[in-house]
């Protein structure tokens, strides 16, 4: 599996492959039939799916994105009538809780800002990066000067950065980032009230946010204002929306619904099942509340 960081940095290079015939895409196991939730896919999570292939499947489910893919692949999302919910960026590893690496960051966010303008694309991710012996007061003065440095461009261009939130408890790669600094919802909340700009809000991951935080709903409406994207995944093991793990997610995502969010709410999960079209079937019919 292509460790996250590394595809996002390196997207341009994926390969596109003939996309599924019509009857395969027309053989959807389920289509969206009530729509308040605008349903998204990661791509990086259902591999050995190709784009193409993962592109059909969602628009054969009535999807609406497919994202965290590199901008050579967004021309045939829209012919499938498909886009990308939110743009890579610079990657988890490095981030604007270190004063060093704001350069590094800034200008990986331009690019892809610059590309999101070109294709209508609306938001783009970044992140905290890893504590590395920095105390709070430190990361936290750095992120949002960092932030701030950026932002101009952002608003200028009228795209979205979505701060992730990642757990910092799990120590099995990719699902959990231990000493990633900003570990807890309440820091992302902080930046983004503390910055005070319509283009910074959060990714609220609920995989990452119910291992570090709990309390789902009730910390989604204290968010509400700054969420700009969701995550979903099974927890334990980041794995299926199934019985087989704690979150319950129809009344999280009638929560949402109710809540007039209309950004997307994107599927990340690994699944465990070989049939991957099956089991991404199986969280849309879940989520679509």
């Amino acid at each position: 599996m292509i460790h996250r960081r590394r595809f996002l940095a390196t997207a341009a290079l994926a390969t596109v492959t003939p996309a599924l015939s019509s009857a395969q895409a027309n053989a959807a196991p389920y289509r969206i039939t009530k729509g308040r939730i605008r349903q998204s896919v990661v791509h990086w999570t259902m591999k050995p799916l190709t784009v193409v292939e993962l592109a059909d499947a969602a628009a054969a489910m009535g999807m609406g994105s497919v994202e965290l893919i590199g901008p050579e692949h967004w021309p045939m999302l829209k012919e499938r009538g498909l886009s990308c919910a939110i743009a890579g960026s610079h990657g988890f590893s490095k981030g604007f809780a270190h004063v060093e690496e704001h350069d590094e960051c800034i200008a990986r966010l331009r690019q892809s800002i610059d590309a999101c303008v070109t294709h209508g694309v609306e938001r783009v991710i970044t992140f905290s990066g890893f504590r590395r012996g920095l105390d709070d007061t430190t990361a936290r003065k750095n992120m949002i000067e960092g932030l701030k440095k950026i932002l101009p461009y952002a608003e200028e261009k009228k795209v979205t950065l979505c701060l992730e939130m990642l757990n910092s408890k799990v120590t099995e790669e990719m699902k959990g980032h231990p000493d990633y600094w900003c570990d807890h919802i309440g820091k992302a909340l902080d930046i983004c009230q503390t910055i005070g700009s319509e283009r910074m809000k959060i990714l609220f991951d609920l995989y990452h946010v119910q291992i570090m935080d709990g309390d789902l709903i009730r910390h989604y409406q204290q968010c509400r204002e700054f969420v700009g994207h969701i995550h979903t995944a099974g927890n334990p093991g980041r794995a299926e929306l199934d019985d087989q793990q704690e979150i319950n997610y129809p009344p999280i995502m009638r929560a949402i619904a109710e809540s007039g969010y209309t950004g997307f709410v994107g599927h990340e999960f690994i699944p465990r099942a070989a049939d991957k079209v099956a089991t991404l079937a199986d969280a849309v019919r879940l989520c679509d509340v």
